[in-house]
């Protein structure tokens, strides 16, 4: 039932891993508040943001077992009290230099089929700060022209938000050259493919990071995924002067504030306020 609620595939993911952990802990002990502390105790080893992720899965879960009759409000209300674990400061994060972008769209093979396939996945990312998921079920239909350029219509992302996506021109010379190699009129943009040169109907999420973690390896670069892609780009369109509203809705985020944290606006690195000490 909780996995019903969740419309993202990777939060059902996350929270049938979530819920499959605390049901091994349980070992058929009945779910109390002093079962999920010591739940919340077992992760300590994991990233704040990992542990809450995993907690809102437990609040989810009485939440739907109150909503069924499983359990009354007063219960519920207890067992919905473990409190999240406090993230101090903001994670920084990995993204590219404009240099290191430019040779990680350099790997791709586009003299071949799946090389530029790979290139419209790592175009798009890098060029469009798309997420995984949302690149992954990309339908051509969605890739229209308004006001007299390409752009992606009506995405829709995290907590379902709908955003208008521009599209670069090389990007769109990337996809033009990905959809006639592959005789693609419509359906899913990005797809599988064979050595025989078969071409499939869909590409799972988990193909478009591993795209990006092998061409990351290609320039020395290790434990780098999409998500950083789509950092990139925005790091790249802020130090190219762009408005943090405008790249507030290039991500689709609910608030400039969380574009801010998400940039690390506060906090720069290349010039930092330390460099000249005098010292």
């Amino acid at each position: 039932m909780v996995l019903d609620t969740v419309a993202s595939p990777n939060s059902r993911r996350n929270y049938g891993k979530a819920l499959d952990d605390l049901f091994a802990l349980a070992a058929g002990r009945p779910l109390t508040p002093a079962l999920f502390m010591e739940y919340r105790a077992s992760m300590e080893a994991l990233s704040p943001s990992t542990t809450n992720v995993r907690l809102s899965a437990v609040r989810k879960l009485v939440a739907e077992a109150r909503r069924n009759g499983l359990v009354g409000v007063e219960e519920a209300a207890r067992l919905a009290e473990v409190p999240n674990i406090r993230q101090k400061g903001t994670r920084l994060g990995n993204w590219l230099t404009r240099e290191q972008a430019k040779e990680l769209l350099a790997v791709p093979d586009r003299s071949t089929l799946k090389g530029k396939r790979d290139y419209v996945i790592l175009a798009l990312l890098v060029g469009c700060a798309l997420r995984r998921q949302e690149l992954a079920s990309l339908y051509v239909e969605t890739i229209q022209l308004r006001e007299g350029r390409w752009v992606l219509v009506d995405l829709e992302g995290k907590g379902r938000r709908v955003r208008t996506v521009a599209v670069p021109v090389w990007v769109k010379q990337g996809i033009n050259s990905w959809m006639s190699a592959a005789g693609i009129e419509d359906g899913r943009l990005l797809r599988s493919t064979a050595k025989g040169g078969k071409i499939g109907d869909t590409l799972s999420d988990w193909a478009v990071w591993s795209v990006v973690e092998r061409s990351a390896k290609e320039i020395g670069i290790e434990r780098f995924g999409a998500h950083d892609l789509r950092r990139t780009c925005a790091k790249l369109c802020r130090k190219a002067g762009g408005d943090l509203e405008q790249i507030k809705f290039l991500l689709g985020h609910s608030s400039i504030q969380t574009t801010e944290r998400y940039l690390g606006s506060e906090q720069e690195i290349a010039v930092a306020v330390n460099d000249n000490l005098g010292l």
